[in-house]
């Protein structure tokens, strides 16, 4: 490469044109490039990580330590909402932050409880 300064100022509209598409052009190609480069390496790595979990490649089946495949399990709806950001938790796994601040605070966790929710999931209930 040479390390002549051109003078942009002095270059007539075509010759910037001319040379804007040449850049442009140069570019598509480095990208491409790259870019195939770096589907390449992916690739190896979802290979070895394939194989390391044994799915295969794809990755589509989770399994568990016997072996077996994991059941989806349903989509849980929330139960508490925090009234000021209308964030959601549906009373599985850890207490969000929002709501370990409030009861410390003093707050029952009832109070934040979303009306309807954690019934009987549809089912009818004796009377």
């Amino acid at each position: 490469m040479s390390t002549k300064k051109i003078d942009f100022d002095a270059m007539s509209f075509d010759d910037l044109w001319s040379l804007h598409e040449q850049i442009s052009q140069i570019l598509a190609v480095r990208i491409t490039s790259e870019k195939r480069e770096l589907e390449r390496r992916l690739a190896v790595l979802n290979r070895s990580r394939g194989a390391i979990e044994g799915t295969g490649g794809d990755g589509a089946v989770s399994q568990t330590a016997g072996g077996k495949a994991r059941r989806k399990y349903p989509r849980v709806l929330p139960k508490y909402r925090n009234p000021q950001t209308s964030e959601t938790w549906s009373g599985r796994g850890k207490q969000p932050r929002w709501l370990v601040a409030a009861i410390k605070t003093g707050r029952r966790i009832e109070e934040f409880e979303i009306n309807g929710a954690g019934g009987a999931k549809g089912r009818r209930q004796r009377a």
